[in-house]
C-alpha cells in the first residue's frame, strides 16, 4: 500500500539570498532614486508619515536597550535614516516649487497640516517657531551629543590596553574561561567601534540640521520668485501660500531629526554597563522620600512670597509633600515586612547535652579564607557577592594546570579580623592576608604605565607590585593610563589563586594521588596494578608527585608520570632520584610551560670554577650547597637581578646547570628567587635551542 506524503514548500536558495543580501542595497538606491524621480501626493504623505514613525521607534528603541552595544546597527540605522529624510526634502521640495501655486496641498496633506497647525494664522511667528526648533535641535542636542561621542570615543580608545589586560589577568587567575575571555575581549572591541561609529554618526545629524535651514531658506526664496515671475501669483499670495508649504515640509523634517538627536544624545550619554535605564531613573532621582521632600520645602517657601504664583506654587509643593510621605510609608511597610519574616521563622528547640563524641572533633580545612565583617558582603549572593563563583573559577583552572582536584576553599567570617581584612589559610595554618576597600577597585601598575592616578596608595596583595585604590568613576582613565583595575572580588581571587599555586605540592595528599591512580586504572590497569604496591608503596609515589608539584611541575601528564616510576622503580626508590628521572621524561612539557612555542630558550648559566665548586660541595654530601654565606648572598643577588631583567623583557628566567645541581639549587633558589626556573641540560628536548643570556662567576 503506498503512501502519500505531503510536505510544505521549501524557500528557493536564490530568492533566501537575494532576500538577505540585496534587501538594504535595495531600500537605499530607493531612497536615492526619490531624489531624482517625482513622487506624488500621496506618496509624499505615506513616505513622511513612515518616517515620523521610525523615528518614534528608534527613540523608544534607545530606551529599552539594556546597553549600547545591544543596539550596535544603531550608527547604520542613523546614517539611512538621514539619507531617507534628505531625500524626502528634495522630493518635497520639487513638488512644492512646481506645484505650489495650485493650493497649500499641492504637496500632500500632512505637509499642509503641520504648516497651517504652527503658523496658526501668523507667518512671522510659524518661521520663530522653525527657527528655535532648528536651535534646539543644532546648538543644544546635536552638539552636546556630538562631543559627548568624541569624548566617550577617544576614552575608550585610550581604556583598551588596560581593558584587554584586565581580562588577561582575570584569565590568568582562572575567573574566566578561555571562551569567556574570547567574548570579553570582542565585547572591548565592538565598544570601540560602536563609539567610534558614533562619534561619525553624529556628524550626519549635524549636517541634517543644517541641510533643513537651508532647504527653508530655498523653498521661500524660490516660491517668492517662482510664484510671481512664472505663474502670475501676487507677490503676497506667493509669500503666504510657499512660506506656508516651506515651513510644513521644514517642520516635517525637523519634527523626526530632533527625535533622532535626542534618541544619539541618549545613548551616548548612558553608561557602557547593563542597566534599566527607566528603573535606574526613578531609583536615582525619584527614589529617595528626601529628595521630594527638600522640593517640597524650596517650592513652599517660594510659593508663600508675595507676587508669586503662590496656588500653583503651594499646589505643587503639596504634591511633593504627598510623594514623600507615601515613599516613606512604602519604605517602612516593607522593613516591617522583612522583620515579620525573621521573627516567624523556626527557631531552633534547646537540646540537652549529650556526650562528646569524635564528631565532636572537627577536622582542620584543608584551604580556609577568613573574612573580616565588612567583607561579608562579598561571599553573599543576595547582597551581590561573586567571591564564590569566582573561587570555583580559580579552582577549575588550578586543577586542570595541576592535574589534580584542588579541595574546596572553606569560607568563615572571623570577628577577630579587622573589618576589612581577609586571612587565606593551609591546615589552619595563615599563609597569607591582606585588606581590601569593596567599594573601591584596584588599579596595579604592570610597571608600564603613562602617569600617577588619584587614589589610597597599597601594594597588590598576591604580587607586592604598586597599586592605587580607585573609585569606580576613575576606572576607565586608570586603564588609559595602562593600569591594570580589578574588583575587590577579584583581588582576593588572584591572591587565592598565588597561594594555592606555590603550595600544591603540601595540598596534594594520599587520598588525592589514590584518586589519581584510580582514575587513570580505568584506562590502564595493567600499569597501575603493576606498580602499586608491587613495585613502590604508595606513598613513595606521593613524595615523588609532591616533589614535581614544589618544582612547578605539572602532574596532568599522569601516565607518563606512572611509566616513568614502572620503569626505574627496580633500580631505587628514592623519590629524588625518581623525581629527576621523571622530570626527563616530561621534559617536553617542563620547557612548553616554560617557554611556550619559542624555538629557542633563553638561559642563564655558572661559570667553571663557581659550577665546580657547588658539584664538589654537592658531591661531599651536603644536603645545600657549601657556600660562604658572603658568595651565597651575592649569588642571589645577581640571580635575583637577572630574573626581574628577563621579566621586564617579558621572558623566562632559567638557570641552566648539570642534573646534579638542579634539585639542590631548585630548593635553595625556590624562597628568595621563586621566579627563576631551574633545570638540567638532559631535561632540554632535541627541538629546543638554547640562548645563552648570563653567565655568572665567583
Amino acid at each position: 500500500m503506498a503512501t502519500a506524503s505531503t510536505s510544505l514548500p521549501q524557500p528557493s536558495p536564490l530568492r533566501a539570498v537575494l532576500a538577505q543580501g540585496v534587501a538594504i542595497p535595495a531600500a537605499i538606491l530607493a531612497m536615492l532614486s526619490m531624489v531624482v524621480l517625482p513622487l506624488p501626493p500621496l506618496v509624499l504623505d505615506v513616505l513622511f508619515t513612515f518616517n515620523i514613525a521610525l523615528s518614534v521607534m528608534v527613540l523608544i528603541a534607545v530606551f529599552s536597550v539594556r546597553k549600547p552595544l545591544d543596539f550596535a546597527i544603531f550608527p547604520t540605522v542613523l546614517l539611512m535614516t538621514t539619507i531617507f529624510r534628505l531625500a524626502l526634502n528634495v522630493a518635497s521640495t520639487r513638488v512644492v516649487l512646481l506645484d505650489g501655486h495650485t493650493g497649500t496641498a499641492a504637496a500632500g496633506h500632512v505637509i499642509e497640516s503641520f504648516g497651517k497647525f504652527v503658523i496658526g494664522g501668523n507667518y512671522a511667528v510659524g518661521i520663530v517657531v522653525f527657527i528655535i526648533l532648528t536651535i534646539i535641535n543644532f546648538v543644544v542636542i546635536t552638539k552636546g551629543s556630538g562631543r559627548v561621542s568624541e569624548v566617550t570615543a577617544r576614552f575608550t580608545l585610550d581604556a583598551m590596553p588596560g581593558k584587554q589586560m584586565a581580562i588577561d589577568a582575570d584569565l590568568n587567575a582562572g575567573l574566566l574561561t578561555q571562551d569567556e575571555a574570547r567574548a570579553r575581549r570582542a565585547e572591548v572591541r565592538a565598544e570601540a567601534d560602536f563609539y567610534g561609529s558614533m562619534d561619525g554618526a553624529s556628524k550626519f545629524v549635524r549636517g541634517d540640521a543644517i541641510a533643513g535651514i537651508l532647504i527653508l531658506i530655498i523653498n521661500l526664496l524660490g516660491g517668492v520668485v517662482i510664484g510671481p515671475l512664472m505663474h502670475d501669483m501676487a507677490l503676497g499670495d506667493a509669500a503666504e501660500r510657499y512660506t506656508l508649504l516651506a515651513i510644513g515640509d521644514g517642520l516635517v523634517a525637523q519634527i523626526p531629526a530632533l527625535l533622532l538627536s535626542t534618541a544619539v544624545a541618549v545613548i551616548v550619554t548612558r553608561m557602557s554597563r547593563d542597566q534599566d535605564m527607566g528603573g535606574e531613573v526613578t531609583r536615582q532621582l525619584v527614589g529617595d522620600p528626601k529628595l521630594l521632600g527638600i522640593a517640597a520645602g524650596v517650592i513652599g517657601i517660594l510659593g508663600l512670597i508675595p507676587g508669586m504664583p503662590n496656588l500653583m506654587f503651594l499646589s505643587m509643593a503639596g504634591l511633593c509633600a504627598y510623594g514623600a510621605f507615601w515613599m516613606n510609608r512604602r519604605l517602612a511597610a516593607q522593613a516591617a515586612a522583612e522583620a515579620a519574616r525573621g521573627a516567624l521563622e523556626p527557631v531552633p528547640a534547646s537540646t540537652e547535652k549529650k556526650e562528646l563524641s569524635w564528631d565532636d572533633v572537627r577536622p582542620v580545612d584543608l584551604i580556609g579564607l577568613e573574612v573580616g565583617y565588612r567583607l561579608v558582603s562579598l561571599v553573599d549572593k543576595e547582597q551581590g557577592g561573586q567571591l564564590l563563583p569566582r573561587i570555583r573559577g580559580v579552582r577549575l583552572k588550578l586543577s586542570q594546570e595541576l592535574g589534580y582536584l584542588v579541595p574546596a576553599v572553606h569560607i568563615r567570617d572571623n570577628l577577630e579580623l579587622a573589618p576589612n581584612a581577609y586571612r587565606i589559610q593551609l591546615a589552619g595554618v595563615p599563609v597569607a592576608e591582606g585588606i581590601l576597600m569593596p567599594d573601591r577597585e584596584l588599579a596595579i601598575n604592570p610597571g608600564r604605565v603613562f602617569g600617577l592616578i588619584d587614589g589610597i596608595e597599597t601594594r597588590d596583595p598576591a604580587f607586592g607590585m604598586e597599586a592605587f585604590w580607585i573609585t569606580e568613576a576613575t576606572r576607565e582613565q586608570a586603564q588609559s593610563m595602562g593600569y591594570t583595575v580589578v574588583d575587590a572580588t577579584t583581588v582576593v581571587a588572584t591572591h587565592l589563586s598565588q597561594v594555592i599555586g606555590a603550595h600544591a605540592h603540601e595540598i596534594l595528599g594520599h587520598e588525592e594521588v589514590q584518586q589519581l591512580l584510580t582514575n587513570l586504572g580505568k584506562s590502564s590497569p595493567k600499569l597501575v596494578e603493576d606498580l602499586i604496591p608491587k613495585t613502590l608503596p604508595l606513598s613513595v609515589v606521593v613524595k615523588v608527585m609532591q616533589g614535581l608539584l614544589s618544582e612547578r611541575v605539572s602532574i596532568r601528564n599522569l601516565r607518563t608520570v606512572i611509566e616513568t616510576l614502572a620503569e626505574h622503580a627496580c633500580r631505587t626508590q628514592d623519590p629524588q632520584t625518581l623525581v629527576a628521572q621523571v622530570r626527563v621524561a616530561l621534559s617536553r612539557q617542563i620547557i612548553q610551560d616554560i617557554a611556550g612555542n619559542a624555538t629557542e630558550l633563553p638561559v642563564v648559566t655558572f661559570d667553571g670554577p663557581l659550577e665546580q665548586m657547588l658539584t664538589n660541595s654537592v658531591a661531599s654530601g651536603a644536603a645545600t650547597p657549601g657556600l660562604e654565606p658572603g658568595l651565597a648572598e651575592r649569588l642571589q643577588a645577581r640571580l635575583q637581578d637577572v630574573a626581574q631583567r628577563q621579566e621586564m623583557a617579558g621572558q623566562p628566567a632559567v638557570l641552566l646547570v648539570s642534573p646534579t645541581l638542579r634539585p639542590v639549587l631548585a630548593r635553595f633558589l625556590r624562597s628568595s628567587v621563586p621566579q627563576m626556573q631551574v633545570i638540567a641540560w638532559n631535561e632540554i628536548p632535541e627541538n629546543r635551542k638554547v640562548r645563552l643570556v648570563s653567565t655568572i662567576g665567583t
